[in-house]
C-alpha cells in the first residue's frame, strides 16, 4: 500500500467523486441515444462493452470501452495530481466500485473489465499495457471475452511485481477478486462450453 498522506476527509471526497464518476453507465447512455434499446434486455443483459457488441453495433461497443476506461483513468490522474498516490490508489478502487455498483442504475453494474483496465493504465501504465496485451493474446486464443478479461485480471498482480510495483498489490489482488466474483457465473459457462464468442449475437 502507499503511504497515506492525504488527510481523511479529502479522501472521502476523492471516494465519493470517483465512485460517481465510476457510476456512468456510458453502455446504456449509448444504446439509447443511437436507438439500440434498452441494453439490459439484450445478450446477458450486462451494461460493459461485450453486451454493447451483441447489438451488432461495433462503433457504439467501441465507444463504451474506451469510455469505461476512461472513466476509473480520469479519477485516477486527478486524484494523484491533486493529493498524491493514496488518493489516486482509493480513486481506482472507488470509480471500480461504481462500474459495478451504479447509483443512476439502481445498483446493477457491470462486470468492471474496461474500468478495470483503464485504472491501471493511469496508475502503471506498463502494467496496464501489459495486463491489455494479456487480455488481447487470451481473446485471439480462445475467442471469448470474459476468459481474456479473467486472464487479465489474473496476470494484473505479477506484471506489478515485474514492473516494480509493490505498492499497487494489494489494490489488485483485491480488484481481481471482484473482477472474478463478477465473472461467477461466466466461469460456470467457460467449464460447460457454453459461453458465449466474441461478436456472438444472444
Amino acid at each position: 500500500m502507499p503511504e497515506i498522506t492525504t488527510a481523511p476527509m479529502l479522501l472521502l471526497l476523492v471516494a465519493v467523486l470517483a465512485y460517481l464518476l465510476g457510476s456512468i453507465p456510458f453502455g446504456v447512455v449509448i444504446t439509447r441515444a443511437l436507438g439500440l434499446g434498452d441494453l439490459r434486455a439484450v445478450g446477458s443483459g450486462n451494461i460493459g462493452a461485450t453486451n454493447v457488441l451483441r447489438t451488432g453495433n461495433k462503433g457504439a461497443a467501441l465507444a463504451t470501452l474506451l469510455l469505461d476506461a476512461a472513466k476509473g483513468g480520469i479519477a485516477v490522474l486527478i486524484a494523484r495530481a491533486m493529493f498524491g498516490e493514496d488518493a489516486a490508489q482509493l480513486a481506482a478502487f472507488a470509480a471500480f466500485m461504481g462500474h459495478l455498483f451504479p447509483v443512476w442504475s439502481g445498483f446493477r453494474g457491470g462486470k468492471g473489465v474496461a474500468t478495470f483496465l483503464g485504472t491501471l493504465l493511469a496508475l502503471a501504465w506498463p502494467v496496464g499495457l501489459a495486463a491489455c496485451a494479456s487480455w488481447l493474446v487470451a481473446a485471439a486464443l480462445a475467442r471469448i471475452s470474459s476468459l481474456a478479461a479473467l486472464a487479465a485480471a489474473a496476470s494484473s498482480t505479477l506484471w506489478m511485481l515485474v514492473f516494480g510495483y509493490g505498492t499497487m498489490m494489494i489494490l489488485g489482488a483485491i480488484l481481481t477478486l471482484l473482477v472474478y466474483w463478477r465473472h461467477a457465473e461466466n466461469i460456470k459457462r467457460i467449464k460447460a462450453g457454453t459461453e458465449p464468442r466474441i461478436g456472438q449475437k444472444a
